[in-house]
């Protein structure tokens, strides 16, 4: 079984993609993991019309809760070293709390997730 759930909060304003037939939205999340001064950065990706929601309604600072699954990749930067990161593919995202007390509700689920 590959799922990881996550809740943090995003470090910059989310960013949408259009990748041929499907939108793509490109956030980064900051889990604290018990350490306040040590985050995990996270890299997450949402597909179809959940990624517009996200892209319309999430910006910087807001916490979100991520389900989904672990991905990996490798590939080759410019200048010829090898890089690689883990990331999420999100099967589905909860707007949480903005800080002050107004919630915005689900971004909703993806129904199929590539």
């Amino acid at each position: 079984m590959n799922s990881v759930t996550l809740v943090g909060g995003l470090t910059k304003d989310p960013e949408i993609k259009d990748r041929g037939e499907i939108k793509v939205c490109e956030m980064r999340v900051a889990e604290r993991n018990g350490h306040p001064d040590r985050p995990l950065y996270i890299n997450v990706s949402v597909f179809g019309r959940q990624a517009e929601t996200c892209a319309e309604y999430l910006s910087k600072g807001r916490q979100v809760a991520v389900a989904g699954q672990l991905r990996f990749r490798e590939w080759e930067g410019e200048d010829g070293a090898k890089r690689s990161e883990y990331s999420i593919a999100a099967d589905r995202v909860d707007f949480l709390s903005n800080g002050n007390g107004r919630h915005s509700g689900k971004a909703g689920e993806v129904a199929s997730v590539s």
